[in-house]
């Protein structure tokens, strides 16, 4: 998916873990509601709760466990997951655990950081892959 790009360049080896997971948010959501319009949901509560099993703190606590547990990531991605990891932001939603907030917020800011690299074949492996590991774990097979 081909995103317009800002005149304005952002300096994304400088920006903390917690900027890269706000832009990894917004990116992921972005992909995965293409996807389920592109599947054919278009009543906008079945879109909302479609959306959720993929984007929700554990959805994304769960993708980024199986990437890591089948070796999808590199090495310099992984570092990225790591310091988005042991990123510290003062507030934990109240429905998800602290290890399931940071595990998610790790793999936004996998996302975030992929999207502001410009590395978009990259980003849309890693996205493909997210959504066959939700739908894996839909139809009950587990990882893929």
């Amino acid at each position: 998916m081909q995103l317009p790009q800002p005149n304005v360049e952002v300096e994304y080896k400088q920006l903390n873990s917690l900027a890269l997971a706000y832009m990894g948010d917004a990116i992921y959501d972005v992909f995965i509601r293409r996807y389920l319009l592109a599947s054919g949901k278009t009543r906008p509560h079945r879109l909302h709760s479609e959306a959720t099993r993929f984007v929700s703190a554990k959805a994304q606590a769960a993708t980024l466990k199986t990437l890591i547990d089948l070796g999808c990531l590199k090495e310099k991605e992984l570092e990225i997951v790591r310091r988005g990891r042991n990123a510290k932001s003062g507030t934990i939603p109240k429905n998800t655990d602290v290890q399931t907030y940071r595990h998610s917020t790790a793999f936004e800011a996998l996302i975030g950081w992929l999207y502001l690299a410009d590395e978009r074949e990259r980003l849309s492996e890693i996205v493909q892959m997210a959504i066959e590991s939700v739908d894996q774990e839909k139809k009950g097979g587990g990882p893929a």
